[in-house]
């Protein structure tokens, strides 16, 4: 069995306190016995006005590079601001970077669907495709816990991502996010189970939580899913760190059992 992490935070608009914020989670993370673990979407910044500045200054791609390394830990943070691959592209690309624990990355997920939606909220109207041009690979990276699929927040609603992430082997699914408060309550765990079972893997999914401005509120409840559904561990509103072990081998029993992926027809 191997313990693997989910970071909750209530990210601000400053970098650099949002920075020191993940450090010691992650920290805290490792000292329960994480070989992995996972930061939320936008840890680095909740204030998009931002994310220019952030995409630009590759110093915090090594600074991230290096806790993984100092800490000896697997790294995914969840979502970064980073270049888009077209120079001529004004927007930039919400990217889950993995490092692995000697501070190498090894990966990078571009998150794909945009949310681009009206929810009811304090907030109204979010419109992510001003700010970031969506990714559009799938991406599956090895890691001591397993095979990792990645994906970011809302791409939790589209659930023939996750089929190609399992297609190409991923045992465990990592779910970096900034939920909404209105669409957490509804939607949240029921998607993130929904996920687990379908693709019979565990599932990690970091949140945000709390007020992050005077109109935008995030729903927390981190927590980590096995395949069969179950949540195994986790938070509430506050800021934390939620573990828990996963055993491949129990995962690889249910796959035999029940050979979903055999039985598809479509």
């Amino acid at each position: 069995m191997t313990k693997v992490a989910a970071i909750q935070m209530n990210s601000l608009a400053e970098p650099e306190d949002n920075f020191l914020q993940a450090v010691a989670l992650l920290r805290h993370a490792r000292d329960q016995g994480a070989v992995l673990a996972l930061l939320p979407e936008m840890f680095l910044s909740m204030d998009g006005k931002r994310y220019q500045d952030l995409a630009r200054d590759m110093s915090w791609v090594d600074r991230l590079g290096d806790v993984a390394r100092d800490l000896g830990l697997w790294l995914v943070a969840g979502a970064v601001p980073q270049p888009a691959p077209d120079p001529a592209e004004p927007r930039v690309r919400s990217a889950c970077l993995v490092f692995d624990d000697q501070g190498e990355l090894v990966a990078r997920y571009d998150k794909v669907h945009l949310f681009d939606v009206a929810v009811g909220d304090s907030q109204g109207q979010y419109r992510e495709s001003e700010r970031f041009c969506p990714g559009d690979a799938v991406v599956v990276v090895d890691t001591p816990a397993g095979r990792l699929g990645l994906s970011i927040c809302y791409d939790l609603r589209f659930a023939e991502l996750y089929r190609l992430l399992r297609e190409q082997g991923a045992e465990l699914l990592a779910v970096p996010a900034a939920f909404t408060w209105k669409t957490g309550a509804a939607h949240w765990e029921i998607l993130l189970r929904a996920r687990a079972i379908e693709q019979q893997c565990y599932l990690l999914a970091a949140d945000q939580c709390g007020w992050h401005d005077s109109r935008r509120q995030t729903w927390g409840h981190s927590q980590i899913i096995d395949p069969w559904g179950t949540t195994l561990a986790q938070l509430e509103h506050e800021p934390g760190v939620v573990c828990s072990n996963i055993d491949l081998a129990e995962l690889q029993r249910l796959r035999q059992n029940m050979p979903v992926v055999e039985h598809r027809r479509f």
